[in-house]
């Protein structure tokens, strides 16, 4: 039987990959950053030995942090991946690194493919290009999968900011001039273990839900899946929230991989939202 290791199980996705995983009957063990320090080389070598598939779930996250801590994040997510490249590697394993549309520069007005330039505008997206790149030039059968505006149960997303607000305030301002594809951890997870149980050609590929959507649109349905008048939920632009991290304004990647290797790609957003919302928890969102 195959054997992964989710580093990062602790996290939104990496939760979860373990669960959706050993639901269906995978071996698999998770570590969080506490069972495996990504950037200890020693360490990585010794503890990915023995396992099939390493999935790296393991990241600096905070995009607006990281513009002054780029250091520290790219201690994460440019060695602590080169590291987990060159034992998997070593070890004849087969790496998932999961990545962002951040590495892109988000000014495209047609879903991005997977060779589109590298060009990122912002230190996460630096970092995270530097992870990519180490993980092809280093480890022979490698998945690098790209995402973007994830939500879940286990993390903080602006699904459980929209649930929040609502019952906090008459109305909220989102911005409705950003163009994304907001993707369920668990359909995440899901796809990544149809990719690689299917012996997908290795390379990179874009795990987003399928469609687009603003941002405002995605709040609007937010509202109206828990019940709320999404009239509520009121246009604004990226203009009106000035930041020093600059945002994708167009954040929609192509699926055209998965339907060429015959692999079933991730579902439409509102599908997607629709069912999470079915499950959820969401008391005391944060």
């Amino acid at each position: 039987m195959t054997r992964w290791l989710v580093v990062g199980a602790s996290g939104m996705l990496g939760t979860d990959l373990v669960t959706t995983l050993r639901a269906t009957a995978h071996d698999v063990t998770g570590w969080s950053h506490t069972d495996l320090d990504i950037t200890d080389p020693a360490q990585v070598t010794d503890q990915v030995v023995g396992f099939d598939v390493v999935v790296n779930a393991a990241a600096w996250t905070a995009v607006d942090a990281a513009e002054t801590h780029e250091a520290e994040a790219f201690t994460v997510n440019a060695v602590g991946a080169a590291n987990l490249a060159t034992a998997c590697e070593t070890a004849g394993s087969t790496l998932v690194q999961v990545s962002t549309d951040y590495v892109l520069d988000g000014s495209a007005r047609t879903p991005a493919p997977v060779d589109a330039p590298i060009a990122p505008r912002t230190a996460y997206g630096r970092t995270k290009a530097a992870g990519e790149w180490a993980v092809r030039a280093t480890c022979a059968r490698h998945y690098v999968v790209r995402t973007a505006y994830l939500y879940g149960e286990h993390g903080p997303n602006l699904v459980k900011t929209m649930a929040r607000l609502a019952e906090e305030r008459d109305t909220v301002q989102v911005v409705n001039d950003q163009w994304i594809q907001p993707t369920w951890t668990i359909d995440l997870a899901e796809a990544i273990v149809r990719l690689v149980d299917a012996d997908a050609p290795y390379g990179v590929w874009h795990g987003t839900s399928s469609g687009a959507t603003t941002v405002w649109e995605f709040a609007r349905a937010i509202f109206h899946g828990l019940g709320h008048d999404a009239d509520r939920v009121l246009p604004t632009t990226l203009a009106a929230y000035p930041s020093a991290t600059p945002r994708p304004a167009y954040s929609v990647l192509s699926h055209d991989r998965w339907t060429d290797a015959g692999v079933t790609a991730l579902p439409e957003w509102d599908n997607a939202l629709s069912r999470f919302l079915g499950q959820a928890d969401l008391a005391g969102a944060r």
